[in-house]
């Protein structure tokens, strides 16, 4: 039986460290009940400094970015390999929704700041859940497959500024979502494979919010720090993220949730 998290910070922090994903995803989902139930404090008696990985299970076995197979969407083992790809995207996204918690609940931020991320890791629970059972009804498992770890790479490579996670987290590789899951959705729909599709217009609709939460605390910040918002995220994205941001962008998307070609553009080769 669960025990009651003392603190926002305890209990993202024990659900970031648990290596059982039923449980990561029920106590994601417990913290979050609490605390917008306004039935937690932000801090607790003890200052929790969030580990450098975060609890997983043995598998998927962790292979690089350039090892991981791709296949056409028109095959049934090419889907599968999608959603569990996107399975693995979202497992890291709770996690990083739990370490934005857990390592800057002792930045001086507004209350509403934590609302939005407590938000977007239940969500992102919400996401894994439909993507392990879409996976359980085509006979798979999450860790059935390999997967690469570069996601977590941006959490510890911007660990210590804020600013930096914002840029890099929810304003490039969140806001990556709003471009390639529409036509994503419509090879599925072409493929005969609905339930899919459905699963990643809901991935696709929630993660216009987080983007949104994304874009409003780092204006939030440059505002606070006197400095202009578009400068700072391309020096930071610049100086945290490998690699050019690829088009083709969602433009009408991402202004709509706070993050305007201003931004990204000149980030990208030939400004796509």
């Amino acid at each position: 039986m669960q025990s009651k998290p003392k603190s926002l910070a305890d209990g993202a922090y024990e659900a970031l460290v648990c290596c059982d994903l039923d449980e990561k995803v029920a106590l994601t989902n417990s913290m979050a009940h609490a605390w917008e139930g306004r039935k937690l404090s932000l801090l607790g008696p003890r200052r929790l400094t969030p580990p450098s990985r975060p609890g997983r299970p043995d598998k998927p076995e962790l292979i690089p970015p350039s090892e991981v197979r791709k296949r056409p969407l028109s095959s049934a083992k090419g889907r599968i390999a999608l959603i569990h790809a996107i399975a693995h995207i979202e497992l890291n996204a709770i996690d990083l929704a739990l370490d934005i918690i857990v390592r800057f609940a002792h930045q001086k931020m507004p209350r509403s700041f934590f609302d939005g991320w407590v938000m977007v890791a239940r969500e992102e629970a919400k996401h894994f859940t439909l993507l392990r059972k879409r996976l359980a009804d085509l006979d798979m498992a999450y860790g059935d497959l390999p997967a690469h770890d570069g996601l977590w790479e941006a959490a510890n490579e911007t660990e210590h500024d804020l600013s930096a996670r914002l840029a890099v987290v929810p304003l490039v590789l969140e806001a990556r979502g709003l471009d390639v899951t529409p036509p994503m959705v419509e090879k599925l729909r072409s493929a005969g494979d609905h339930e899919t599709a459905d699963i990643f217009n809901i991935i696709y609709e929630d993660e216009k919010g987080h983007v949104a939460v994304g874009a409003k605390w780092f204006r939030f910040l440059c505002n606070k720090n006197g400095v202009d918002p578009s400068v700072t995220f391309n020096r930071l994205v610049s100086r945290h993220f490998r690699g050019q941001l690829k088009g083709p962008f969602n433009d009408r998307a991402r202004c709509a949730n706070g993050l305007t070609p201003l931004f990204y553009r000149s980030l990208s080769p030939l400004g796509n």
